[in-house]
């Protein structure tokens, strides 16, 4: 992914709200399970981390990205974009 479109995808971002929430229970199968629908739905997804959540939004992005074989987009404190291109006859999102 080019910066290029990493920067169109943050603009995307801004204006959604989280759709899925990591608890204290972290990132269990059926947590991953749920983006990677999601993901397949809407290509671009926002999640937030709890306060409850122990774990470093970093690295609970790395691993969502790698289980789900998606991008992360950016980490900014407890929110995490991610995106991952549809399939060419269900593409919602036309990268530059």
């Amino acid at each position: 992914m080019t910066s290029k479109q990493r920067a169109y995808l943050k603009g995307l971002a801004m204006t959604m709200d989280p759709i899925l929430q990591v608890g204290k229970g972290s990132v269990t199968p059926e947590f991953t399970a749920s983006v990677a629908e999601a993901l397949e739905a809407r290509e671009l997804i926002k999640i937030s981390v709890l306060q409850n959540c122990l774990d470093d939004p970093r690295e609970i992005a790395a691993v969502l990205a790698e289980r789900t074989r998606s991008q992360v987009v950016q980490v900014i404190g407890k929110k995490i974009v991610l995106y991952k291109e549809g399939k060419q006859d269900k593409k919602k999102i036309q990268l530059p």
